[in-house]
């Protein structure tokens, strides 16, 4: 199958590097689709074989100390690989895709300067369409009041009935978030408050500055899928899961430096992350930790599909 996806790309290496240097719009691969798919394999593998260097799309692999929880790749796999936007944020800082996109951008251009294949691979859908489609997010100035009347709701009522707020007028953006990631639940009730559509429908999209291609190690099986994180979920407990949280929970100076925002902090609600978090505060056992991070995991690879799916709809522009 591997064979298959690499004859896709094959004009790839038809090209002479000068050519491809010299060429009107950068060449970008881009790899994509759910977590545990065998993205990270398959990355390493075409970067290889195509002097590559992959740009990692993964919103959480972007901050330190977050490696087992991530599935980051190894130190052992960047061996003959070069990898970026890996490990450039503390967890005790904020970081989107307004930051994202323009930084993955120059780095694509540096590395088609140079002569070599840029790889965007990940599974963080927001940050591949803002480079590949070329995205603008939508400029609405943040409503603080309005924030903190949401905020007040969630506390009252939970996540989900936050969740079902957003639903009722915004389906479509609402079928993309986990109810637990409150803050983007909120900022897309707001942006609907103000402009009375949808925050999808408001990003505005250019032509995409790259010739692009899009493959998938994913062969469509859900079952194996679901099977595949189960096990690698499972994996990640025995590789120390628990004792990588325990590490960035006891980091006393990050602890006193943030005081006060613990609980804002984005990889906090990380899956993997909050689950644990619950169990080292006796909330939770390990049997049931271990069992909401494989449901938890399952139900965002659901979310990736769902996001994904259109990919194969479209033509490459």
């Amino acid at each position: 199958m591997l064979n298959s996806w690499i004859s896709t790309s094959s004009d790839l290496a038809s090209s002479s590097m000068a050519d491809y240097a010299k060429a009107s719009k950068p060449r970008l691969l881009v790899i994509y689709w759910p977590t545990a798919c065998g993205k990270t394999a398959l990355t390493i593998e075409l970067a290889q074989k195509y002097n590559g260097e992959v740009i990692n799309a993964d919103s959480r692999q972007i901050y330190r100390g977050m490696n087992i929880g991530t599935g980051k790749v190894t130190q052992e796999e960047m061996k003959w690989v070069v990898h970026h936007m890996l490990d450039i944020r503390d967890i005790s800082e904020m970081y989107g895709v307004g930051e994202y996109a323009p930084e993955a951008r120059r780095i694509i251009e540096d590395i088609h300067a140079r002569g070599k294949l840029p790889i965007l691979s990940g599974g963080t859908g927001l940050f591949i369409d803002s480079v590949v489609g070329n995205f603008t997010i939508p400029e609405v100035v943040a409503d603080w009041e309005y924030r903190d009347e949401m905020e007040r709701f969630r506390l009252e009522h939970g996540n989900e009935a936050l969740w079902e707020k957003l639903n009722a007028v915004d389906p479509d953006y609402a079928a993309d978030l986990d109810p637990r990631n409150y803050r983007y639940v909120i900022r897309g009730l707001e942006i609907w408050k103000e402009t009375g559509k949808s925050k999808k429908v408001l990003w505005q999209k250019t032509e995409s500055p790259y010739d692009f291609l899009r493959i998938t190690p994913y062969d469509g099986d859900r079952d194996k899928l679901y099977e595949t994180i189960n096990q690698r979920v499972g994996e990640m407990f025995q590789s120390g899961l628990i004792e990588e949280v325990q590490r960035l929970m006891n980091n006393e100076e990050w602890i006193m430096k943030n005081d006060g925002i613990l609980k804002e902090l984005p990889w906090l609600n990380a899956i993997g992350y909050r689950e644990v978090i619950d169990f080292l505060a006796d909330r939770i056992s390990l049997e049931q930790a271990l069992e909401l991070v494989q449901q938890n995991s399952r139900n965002y690879a659901k979310r990736q599909l769902t996001w994904f799916r259109r990919y194969t709809e479209m033509n490459n522009e």
